[in-house]
């Protein structure tokens, strides 16, 4: 891909015969390949992705005609990556748990559950839940989002005897919806 500063192409997008595509991005010209005609199937994956492509765009729309998160998408755009580009990669990208720490969680109540979570916009909001080891609800809730906004903080509101064989599961969602999950036995 060329970026040309060419006053004859100039605000000029298109695609000239079958081999160049003009286009315009943040006020510059680029000039690329056009791609090639499909000659093969497409798989079952390529088929749902490219429906979840298409839904993707459709949330990025929605986003552009909201002020407000039109807004929250430009503040994270820049480069050649506009609102709209933002709102379709959030689409297209779920939450990742990278770090559960129950150092702290002794099953008695108040003591915190720290998660950190990533996301390529942000993160929303982080469910905790924690099993018994025969699979029965101990407790479940909200984390709270810490000052840095990377991590999470759960505090435990039940006590927990035994935590021999326990499981705690996060789901971790961000703005279109998208859930990241993670399971650490104690």
């Amino acid at each position: 891909m060329a970026k040309a500063r060419n006053l004859i192409l100039d605000g000029v997008s298109g695609k000239i015969g079958n081999s160049i595509v003009i286009s315009q991005r943040s006020g510059q010209t680029i000039i690329s390949q056009a791609p090639g005609k499909r000659t093969k199937e497409q798989s079952e994956a390529q088929k749902a992705h490219q429906v979840e492509f298409q839904q993707a765009t459709i949330y990025g729309r929605s986003q552009m005609i909201d002020p407000a998160s039109k807004a929250e998408y430009a503040a994270k755009a820049g480069g050649f990556k506009s609102p709209y580009n933002v709102a379709v990669a959030d689409f297209l990208n779920a939450p990742h748990v990278d770090v559960i720490d129950f150092s702290k969680y002794t099953g008695s109540l108040g003591d915190p559950i720290r998660v950190r979570t990533t996301d390529d916009f942000k993160v929303v909001q982080v469910f905790v839940r924690i099993n018994n080891a025969d699979g029965s609800l101990v407790e479940e809730g909200y984390a709270v989002q810490s000052d840095n906004l990377l991590d999470w903080i759960y505090t435990a509101t039940a006590a927990n005897e035994s935590l021999e064989g326990d499981r705690i599961i996060i789901r971790a969602s961000d703005k279109p919806g998208n859930i990241g999950e993670a399971e650490e036995s104690l």
